[in-house]
């Protein structure tokens, strides 16, 4: 008995022939199916106290494996190996379905050590596939790494020179800046002679098609935003890039390359007329009848206005001129708004007349009716400087430019809307069919040059003045893009800046020039509209379907197909139509005879 109370004596192993002490029975334990485990080694027998004696190496090692919860045995006895031999393969067979009650699944005897606590789990927690403390490190450096590839470039493919170039050499634009460059382009002294399109189709035709065009283009406008990112990893940051993509790079270049220079170059020196024009009326009406100096011609007008655009000129790149679009947003809307405030507050000329003109002939009265319909395509432009505005924001795939530039979009077109509609329908109202071929401004000062304030219209001229300033310099940077893409492709390096201002000077120079010896080019509205119509309502609705190829036959096909036809026509038509009109009206061709 004194035995079996000293339990701290060192136990020694018994042989299994010897005497044996009666003990209570020790519960079996039992797995995680409520199944008895057999024990491994049956020459064990108890010892005083319930203690057992020391057991092979090997015997440890089954049973602790036999102890794990995840992995059922068999409830069969399995002979242990030689102690100090390879453990022999345990033998995989499929658990017998045997449910075991919830409370023995908290046991301490089910886990790999009685001292350690098994947390509760409930069957709708997932399991962790990272077990180890090196987890939350490794999937934070993944997400860190996930997130820098989606912020920074997405694996977008950026050409090296875009960083050379004025259009892209910047991108920290934002939607404000897109707001400014596209009411700058949007309006402009092509707005002026919106009413006399009505002339020629009336007040519910000219409000309708007026309408449609408005909407068209705001179409294909949204369609431009997008497709400056619809090839993953590419931006189309020109409008000649994206329609080699869409065309190809020969048929492309054929359909916009020359369009596309043509519209900038032959705006700016539109604009050099009409800012020339305005400066030399804004001097004689500030200065009157009482002024004796020698007034300036309409050349040495021509050339003030094209020094003072060169030095805007100067301004390294698109996001540069915010600030200058700016100004000529806002002197765009004041004096679209002031021109057709004045109109329509004063009394209206006698003998006004809202029916449409007639020609003398059917084919004469069709014709001026495609040409007023290139009037109105000409007042809505500036899409060949959409893709170009949207190339100097910052990109990701979590924040895509088309956003901000959509926003920006929208608002300017709302602004847009807001002066070409009043200043239509005011105009047309207002004088009818009295309004001369030059448009708002013609039609104010000649029947309203007495009893308007002079102030009034010194401020309507200065105002015209400046946004034909501002709308220079951005109907101009395609042209420095371009001519300087050509000398960083061929020499590799960015463009001098000595050479930079050298040809920005030559091109506003080139402009005055053409000014000079074509001044009734900016009475060719009509003809002008027809030039620009596929850029601005057939084109981007072809480049949707050969980028994001709908479904043939599909009604996203179709209203694409139907539009991009329908704008090929009409601008064949129109350019038909403007040709007509300008031989039938019998217009002077004034060569270096500016006025």
């Amino acid at each position: 008995m004194a035995e079996l109370e000293d339990v701290s004596a060192p136990i020694t192993p018994r042989s299994t022939t010897g005497a044996t002490t009666t003990t209570p029975p020790t519960p079996a334990p039992r797995s995680p199916w409520n199944v008895p485990i057999t024990p491994r080694s049956m020459a064990e027998p108890p010892t005083p106290g319930g203690l057992r004696s020391p057991i092979p190496h090997s015997t440890m090692m089954i049973r602790e494996v036999v102890s794990v919860p995840v992995t059922p045995r068999s409830t069969a006895s399995v002979t242990p190996p030689v102690p100090h031999s390879p453990l022999p393969p345990l033998p995989r067979r499929p658990p017998p379905v045997i449910s075991a009650p919830p409370s023995n699944l908290h046991s301490p005897s089910l886990t790999r050590s009685p001292l350690l606590h098994t947390p509760t789990t409930t069957g709708n927690t997932p399991r962790t596939r990272f077990s180890t403390p090196f987890a939350s490190p490794m999937r934070r450096a993944i997400v860190n790494m996930r997130s820098y590839l989606e912020d920074v470039g997405h694996l977008t493919k950026l050409d090296p020179m875009d960083a050379w170039l004025p259009i892209t050499e910047s991108r920290s634009g934002n939607a404000y800046y897109a707001a400014f460059h596209n009411l700058t382009a949007g309006i402009g002294f092509q707005a002026l002679v919106l009413p006399v399109a009505f002339t020629f189709l009336g007040w519910t035709w000219g409000i309708i098609c007026l309408s449609i065009a408005y909407f068209w283009q705001l179409y294909t406008l949204w369609i431009l935003t997008r497709l400056h990112e619809s090839v993953p990893g590419t931006r189309y940051s020109r409008y000649i890039q994206l329609a080699k993509a869409a065309f190809g790079k020969k048929l492309g270049a054929w359909l916009c390359k020359i369009p596309i220079m043509y519209l900038s170059a032959g705006t700016c020196t539109a604009l050099t007329i009409v800012g020339g024009s305005s400066m030399k009326l804004f001097f004689e009406i500030v200065c009157g009848s009482s002024c004796h100096s020698d007034p300036l011609t309409a050349v040495e007008w021509y050339l003030v206005f094209t020094c003072l655009a060169v030095v805007l000129s100067q301004l390294p790149n698109l996001n540069s001129i915010a600030g200058v679009s700016l100004v000529g947003a806002i002197t765009a809307v004041a004096y679209c708004t002031l021109i057709w405030v004045l109109s329509v507050v004063r009394p209206r000329p006698p003998g006004v007349s809202y029916d449409p003109i007639r020609g003398k002939s059917d084919p004469a009265t069709a014709f001026s009716i495609l040409n007023a319909l290139g009037i109105i395509a000409f007042a809505f432009r500036g899409h060949n400087l959409v893709l170009e505005i949207q190339a100097t924001m910052p990109s990701t795939l979590k924040h895509p430019a088309h956003v901000p530039m959509w926003r920006g979009v929208k608002v300017g077109y709302v602004l847009v809307a807001a002066c070409l509609f009043p200043l239509a329908i005011g105009g047309f109202w207002s004088y009818g069919h009295l309004i001369p071929a030059g448009g708002m401004v013609s039609a104010l000062y000649g029947f309203h040059m007495k009893d308007i304030p002079r102030g009034l219209l010194g401020l309507t001229s200065l105002l015209v003045v400046i946004n034909c300033l501002s709308s220079f310099q951005i109907y101009a940077m395609p042209v420095f893009d371009d001519f300087e893409h050509d000398i960083t492709k061929k020499s590799n390096r960015p463009c001098p800046r000595w050479l930079r201002s050298g040809f920005r000077a030559f091109f506003g120079f080139i402009a005055f020039f053409i000014g000079v010896a074509f001044p009734f080019l900016s009475s060719l509205a009509g003809l002008l509209g027809g030039v620009s119509l596929p850029i601005t309502l057939a084109y981007p609705c072809f480049m949707w379907i050969f980028i994001k190829k709908p479904e043939k036959y599909s009604a996203n096909w179709n209203i694409n197909m139907g539009l991009g036809c329908l704008g090929i026509i009409m601008s064949t038509l129109v350019v038909i139509g403007g040709l007509w009109s300008t031989i039938d009206s019998g217009l002077k061709l004034r060569f270096f005879k500016p006025e």
